[in-house]
């Protein structure tokens, strides 16, 4: 049983774990990339309901694992693969699902499901299989409304890594970065490192000193869960990096916590963008970009022209829009070398349309090098 906070409940067949799950019920539009949606960390907390009606078919693997485990609350399909179809396969993914923990559910007609969060909003949600199944309605919607809303919540914890690590960079060197682990990805690291950054892993309780004492040339916040109001002594670390001049790259979580740092407003969307099908202009060219996402909450600055950062960063202008429904997708800082996506340019899963992000990135680094060498560590025009 799929049960929502407002009462409406769906009948399905266990799928997975069986037993009892609470989270916020969201969905996500991608027709592909079921295992990376799986394992991406910014899913913690969240009971994700697949839009596309046959998933499963192609297993799952250890090669396309983007953390070291499934971190969904629970998963919604409408008809599961019943035979593993792919050369790449290493085990079927309701086995890796009940491996997990995982309580989902299947059966269900999730274009339905999907059509009442679009008009009704995300919503705190609960699977109940099993013993659990046969638990009263009024105490199953009683247990949903007691799990915890994801406004005001901070999950960052759960997530980061617990100890710091190193990864090499790959081809020619250009600088070092630390990455802020709020939820990281494994693709964003190896792009990282690809684009030829020494990538220093740091856990998300350290402390401004620890990331002076690293030296970087740049600082990279990832994505992740929870509600970006809820990461206050994370704005201010960055608002620690920022005022030493240290160059800036964010996307999504790490998008909204710049937008705070510059003195923005986050807020909660009401079902959020999530999916690997979101076209997104990039205001620079006119080119249009299919785009990944997974966010439930939004930076609200201005949409034409430039702004002031009340924050005293100087000027800032809103670089990418969502063309579905104008929600800022990227913000640009004019006078210091900072910039961030609200989206996953790391294509997993998911198009490749953003992957320059990375390289523009590694590009700002090295003018801010050459400024530095040349006296002039003052901020750039920023390119990106």
């Amino acid at each position: 049983m799929l049960v929502l906070e407002d009462g409406t409940r769906y009948d399905g067949r266990a799928y997975g774990a069986l037993g009892r799950t609470l989270g916020e019920a969201v969905f996500a539009t991608g027709m592909t990339g079921y295992q990376e949606t799986l394992t991406d960390p910014s899913y913690a907390g969240q009971i994700v309901l697949m839009t596309a009606p046959h998933i499963g078919i192609t297993g799952m693997n250890d090669e396309d694992m983007e953390s070291a485990r499934i971190w969904v609350a629970g998963y919604v399909v409408r008809d599961p693969a019943r035979v593993v179809s792919n050369f790449r396969s290493q085990r079927s993914l309701d086995d890796d699902l009940a491996a997990a923990g995982v309580v989902g559910i299947a059966g269900i007609d999730t274009r339905a499901v999907t059509r009442h969060i679009r008009s009704a909003g995300a919503m705190r949600a609960g699977i109940f299989s099993g013993p659990d199944a046969s638990l009263t309605p009024g105490e199953q919607l009683d247990l949903v409304r007691a799990g915890a809303e994801m406004s005001g919540l901070n999950l960052s914890g759960e997530v980061s890594t617990a100890e710091a690590y190193t990864l090499p960079a790959a081809g020619e060197r250009v600088g070092s970065v630390a990455v802020l682990d709020l939820g990281v990805k494994t693709s964003t690291l190896n792009f990282l490192a690809e684009r030829g950054f020494d990538v220093h892993v740091v856990p998300q309780t350290v402390s401004i000193d620890e990331i002076r004492a690293l030296e970087p040339d740049a600082l990279f916040f990832s994505n992740g869960p929870g509600d970006p109001a809820a990461s206050d002594r994370h704005v201010e670390l960055l608002r620690e990096s920022l005022r030493d001049g240290r160059p800036y790259f964010g996307i999504c979580f790490g998008n909204q916590l710049l937008g705070r740092a510059l003195g923005y407003e986050t807020y909660k969307l009401p079902f959020g963008h999530r999916g690997i099908n979101q076209p997104v202009l990039d205001r620079a060219t006119g080119r249009v970009e299919i785009t990944a996402h997974n966010h439930g909450f939004a930076v609200r600055a201005p949409l034409e022209g430039v702004s002031e950062s009340t924050a005293g960063f100087g000027r800032v202008e809103v670089s990418h829009v969502d063309l579905n429904d104008d929600v800022v997708e990227g913000l640009n800082c004019l006078d210091i070398p900072a910039f961030s996506v609200q989206y996953h340019p790391e294509s997993a899963a998911g198009p490749h349309d953003a992957e320059y992000l990375f390289d523009r990135f590694a590009e700002m680094v090295r003018e801010h090098q050459r400024g530095v060498s040349a006296g002039n560590p003052a901020s750039k025009e920023s390119k990106a």
